[in-house]
């Protein structure tokens, strides 16, 4: 089930209010007894929200935020859809999975584009 336009606003309340979120979507801390967490992708950056341990649709704090320029991928799917970022392995429901890519996706766009080979001009 997507994020609910709730969510996405609770979630954007943390966040930069000059950035725009682009994806969002949620995952537990592989073997963790710890709340799930939301990632967050905008235009700058990746934020990482934990959710409480009542309810996974509230944000409570950002634990983590990185550069955009990392990708969050790639998403191992031979047994329970996970990825390792920044170290930690997270697990995702399988509608999710295509979110990752379509957020990797932009990044390997704009990392395959070649350098300008005349720049002054």
């Amino acid at each position: 089930m997507p994020v609910s336009s709730g969510v996405r606003k609770r979630i954007a309340e943390f966040l930069d209010p000059d950035d725009e979120i682009q994806y969002v979507f949620p995952a537990d801390i592989f073997g963790s007894t710890n709340p799930s967490v939301f990632f967050a992708v905008t235009r700058k950056t990746i934020t990482i929200l934990t959710t409480g341990y009542l309810s996974r649709k509230t944000p409570k704090r950002v634990i983590s935020t990185s550069l955009r320029n990392h990708r969050i991928g790639p998403v191992d799917t031979s047994t329970v859809p996970w990825f390792k970022f920044n170290g930690v392995d997270y697990e995702i429901d399988d509608e999710y999975i295509a979110v990752v890519h379509a957020a990797d996706a932009e990044i390997m766009r704009d990392a395959s584009k070649p350098e300008d080979p005349l720049p002054d001009l």
